[in-house]
């Protein structure tokens, strides 16, 4: 489900991206639940999923180095998302967090979760989050 929200506001609104950027970070953020199934699926052990092999000038491999880059890449891309909402508000951050990883409006998340905001309130966090993750991923 996705939100309602319309991808352009008035460019005088102090949180305006162009409607492209938008798609792009929303799209950015919904590969948020998969990156954390990722990153949990490399765990370091004997188990090594499948075209995860480093070749290194030696030629030999070694599935250690990349479950630790693999785990690194997913875990950047993570931290990106959840320190821009937390550094959106850090009373309502984690309601940003799971409304855009998510993809649910405002209405899911006040029934599910009883968001302690109004509508317009968590929009403009909303709009908020998605500039400064603009700003952060220059």
């Amino acid at each position: 489900m996705s939100t309602t929200i319309h991808p352009e506001v008035s460019e005088k609104n102090k949180y305006w991206i162009d409607k492209h950027r938008y798609y792009e970070l929303k799209h950015f953020c919904l590969q948020y639940p998969l990156w954390k199934k990722e990153y949990q699926a490399f765990d370091g052990y004997s188990k090594q999923p499948v075209g995860s092999e480093v070749v290194t000038n030696n030629n030999r491999s070694d599935p250690t180095a990349k479950c630790a880059e693999n785990q690194e890449y997913y875990l950047d891309r993570m931290k990106i998302i959840e320190q821009t909402a937390i550094k959106t508000d850090s009373i309502l951050g984690s309601y940003i967090l799971t409304g855009v990883t998510e993809g649910i409006s405002y209405n899911v998340l006040k029934l599910r979760y009883n968001v302690p905001c109004c509508r317009d309130t968590y929009y403009n966090l909303y709009r908020r989050f998605f500039w400064l993750l603009s700003q952060e991923r220059r």
